[in-house]
């Protein structure tokens, strides 16, 4: 009887564990925000419900400000924080499904922006209000274009 338990715990204990494609695993997201900011606080609610992993620093505006220009974010492309992600640069209320999306597309660009704080957009939510936004692929030159519409 000991014997055929330790046969069995031995091959429960040999046995090939599964292997979790690396693919699947999403890349932690590092948000820096105004520790006062609500809308900062929803926005990175949102990343965690879809499935991200979230590292959040609160930060004064300078600091806040001086790591947008490093990230090559202008006035015009600015809102109230920025994340990096797998070496990009996330700006403002961008979807977590554009992240998701930007990271596993290993596309070439600098990073995805949501200029300003449109209504409607994750963390901006307000009833069922909403205005159109766009967010916006900001490709390393500088320039932006379309990357999706909302």
């Amino acid at each position: 009887m000991v014997r055929m338990l330790l046969v069995f715990l031995l091959s429960f204990m040999l046995a090939p564990l599964p292997i979790t494609s690396v693919s699947a695993v999403q890349p932690e997201i590092e948000v820096w925000k105004s520790p006062s900011c609500d809308c900062c606080i929803n926005w990175v609610k949102h990343l965690e419900d879809n499935g991200l992993t979230v590292k959040v620093q609160d930060v004064p505006s300078a600091t806040l400000d001086r790591i947008k220009r490093q990230a090559g974010i202008t006035d015009k492309l600015a809102s109230c924080h920025t994340g990096k992600i797998d070496g990009y640069v996330i700006e403002g209320h961008v979807p977590a499904a554009d992240i998701k999306r930007l990271v596993s597309e290993k596309t070439d660009a600098a990073g995805l922006t949501v200029p300003g704080m449109p209504v409607g957009s994750p963390g901006m939510e307000v009833g069922n209000e909403r205005e159109p936004y766009e967010v916006l692929l900001l490709k390393k030159d500088g320039t932006t274009e379309a990357f999706a519409k909302y």
